[in-house]
């Protein structure tokens, strides 16, 4: 604990409030609320803790916090610092999921679509299906059973749908709007958890033509009972009440939780959601957290009702959510919320030996590679390789890992710009260069660790540029080859020497994925490049071709094989003059 630390902590107020811990670059690496700061704050700094939490006081070297007056206003003020800071240690929903949704559309010839985003379009919504398959098999029947368009814009003649009765055809025929209201209707109350009534309804016309002796119609009607029985009884009944719930259930042990959402819709258990995450607070606070961030997605609609379990703050979470909130103590809901706590706890226990493993490989990796080198532990990992065929199309790529884990949207490309021919170490330099000096300007994190694929003379380069430069003094690790083009070492110091690193060790495996992968990167960058200059250079001497109409027949054909298969006829289609389509084709077949 250093100085400041320490003297922050006795100044310290007896207050509600959140608290922002900060690493050694001033980076927020963890958010996070109390009712009384001073209390919350000082435990992380004394007695023991578990690995991961020890883990997150290890990189705190600061840490500010914003006084509030209550706990509810806490809680809203920790999950709008999260959501702006995304601090690495906190929860955060990141895969973002956006569930589907059926939608009647608003237009003179509705139809029945699936879409993941709600619109203020005076369309009908109905959903969400947090299964994409059942929202699928839902459509799948309704266009059985209602002849609604299928086409985004209507065709000159009646098409497939039409003959197969599954559509009116708009296209040839004039349908009145009192039959489309009529179907919308029936739609709806379908939706709406009517099913039962339209079988009801479909049986009694089914006996009817059957007693006319309408067998083909009788049929069809069958067929389309049939289609109601095998997509319905997929979904689990649960409740009689036909109301849209969420049921949360949670469970924790050794620092982790799980939460599991079971999805109530109409009376149906549809789908459930699974998160796990590690936990630094109270198990009680960290659910709050999370089920403020849960509806804070919009793919997260809040249902009327939602029920948690008795030891959650039930008051607060209806404050939070502004929606009802239910503690059940018996009967079915009751059940529901014990069935989504023994699912969590299953599954939590099934997870630990994963994320020991995981851990293994990545963080406790990332952790014992910084030991060995004699540096800050690397928790973020940036990775250079440069690539090129004789001097031509030079490009370098860059790969970032943090805690162990490739992420790839921190990923980058460089076409190099002011070296010409097969020169690596100036290479270097200029996208060394062109990195960093972004990372100043636009005050984006700094990396523990740079790591180039090369030798000697690419670090020094690299050295070079951060240091005498830009003033940066950032590790820069090379990682050298054996002759079967296979990691082999781990370059490090001022002069340089070998790191030595047990061959089968969590941490060389490490160094081999993030090789591994900043040469696929790279190679793969330049073969899209080389691929794109080839293909615009075959056209270059041709008239009324130009940088335009390159980028258009690169974006049709895709290549050279496929263009020299073209007929003068679809290029003409494509738009290309047909003098200029006429010189294309005698190109490529001569």
């Amino acid at each position: 604990m250093n100085e400041t630390i320490k003297n922050k902590l006795a100044i310290l107020p007896d207050q509600p409030g959140c608290y922002l811990m900060k690493d050694r670059q001033g980076t927020i690496i963890y958010v996070g609320k109390a009712k009384v700061l001073k209390n919350r704050v000082r435990s992380y700094f004394t007695g023991s803790h578990d690995g991961k939490t020890q883990r997150l006081v290890s990189e705190i070297e600061d840490f500010e916090y914003i006084v509030t007056s209550s706990n509810l206003e806490a809680l809203i003020l920790e999950l709008h610092l999260i959501k702006k800071h995304d601090p690495k240690y906190n929860i955060m929903l990141k895969d973002d999921k956006t569930y589907p949704y059926l939608k009647l559309t608003n237009e003179r010839h509705p139809r029945l679509i699936i879409t993941r985003k709600v619109k203020k379009d005076k369309g009908k919504y109905f959903g969400p299906y947090p299964n994409a398959q059942a929202a699928n098999e839902t459509k799948k029947l309704l266009d059985r059973l209602y002849p609604l368009r299928k086409c985004t814009t209507l065709p000159d003649r009646a098409c497939l749908y039409y003959h197969l009765g599954q559509c009116l055809a708009p296209c040839v025929k004039d349908i009145q709007e009192a039959q489309y209201k009529e179907i919308i209707d029936q739609i709806s109350r379908f939706l709406n958890g009517g099913y039962k009534e339209i079988k009801e309804e479909l049986t009694k016309k089914m006996q009817d033509a059957a007693e006319n002796l309408e067998f083909e119609r009788a049929k069809e009607y069958r067929d389309q009972i049939s289609h109601i029985d095998a997509t319905m009884e997929k979904q689990k009944m649960t409740t009689n009440d036909l109301v849209d719930r969420d049921v949360f259930g949670f469970a924790y042990d050794k620092g982790w939780m799980c939460v599991q959402v079971f999805f109530i819709r109409q009376g149906k258990l549809i789908e459930r959601d699974v998160s796990m995450f590690p936990i630094y607070n109270e198990p009680e606070e960290e659910f709050l957290t999370f089920l403020g961030q849960f509806y804070s997605k919009p793919s997260h609609i809040k249902p009327k009702e939602i029920l948690i379990n008795e030891h959650a703050d039930k008051e607060l979470a209806e404050q939070l959510l502004e929606t009802r909130v239910l503690q059940p103590k018996k009967g079915q809901k009751r059940e529901l919320v014990k069935l989504a706590e023994k699912n969590a706890s299953i599954a939590l226990t099934e997870k630990f030996s994963l994320i020991e493993r995981d851990e293994e490989r990545t963080i406790k990796a990332v952790e014992n590679l910084g030991t060995a080198m004699g540096i800050y532990t690397p928790y973020r990992i940036e990775a250079f390789d440069n690539s090129n065929i004789q001097g031509t199309n030079p490009v370098s790529a860059m790969v970032v890992f943090i805690d162990g884990k490739a992420e790839k949207k921190e990923y980058r490309k460089y076409k190099i710009k002011t070296v010409e021919g097969p020169n690596d170490y100036e290479s270097m330099r200029e996208v060394i260069r062109r990195r960093y000096t972004r990372v100043l300007r636009e005050g984006l994190p700094l990396t523990d660790l740079i790591i180039i694929d090369g030798g000697k003379g690419q670090i020094e380069a690299a050295r070079d540029i951060l240091e005498n430069e830009l003033g940066l003094e950032i590790p820069v690790a090379g990682l050298a080859k054996d002759d079967k083009h296979k990691t082999s070492q781990l370059l490090f110091g001022s002069p340089l020497e070998i790191i030595p690193l047990e061959r089968n060790s969590q941490e060389f495996y490490l160094l081999q994925r993030i090789q591994d992968e900043v040469h696929r990167f790279a190679i793969t960058f330049h073969r899209d490049l080389r691929g794109k200059s080839a293909f615009q250079s075959s056209l270059d001497d041709i008239a009324g071709i130009g940088p335009k109409r390159k980028k258009q027949l690169l974006s049709h054909f895709g290549s050279i094989k496929k263009m020299k298969e073209a007929s003068l006829e679809e290029f003409i289609e494509l738009g290309i003059p047909k003098p200029s389509a006429e010189l294309l084709v005698k190109k490529f077949q001569g």
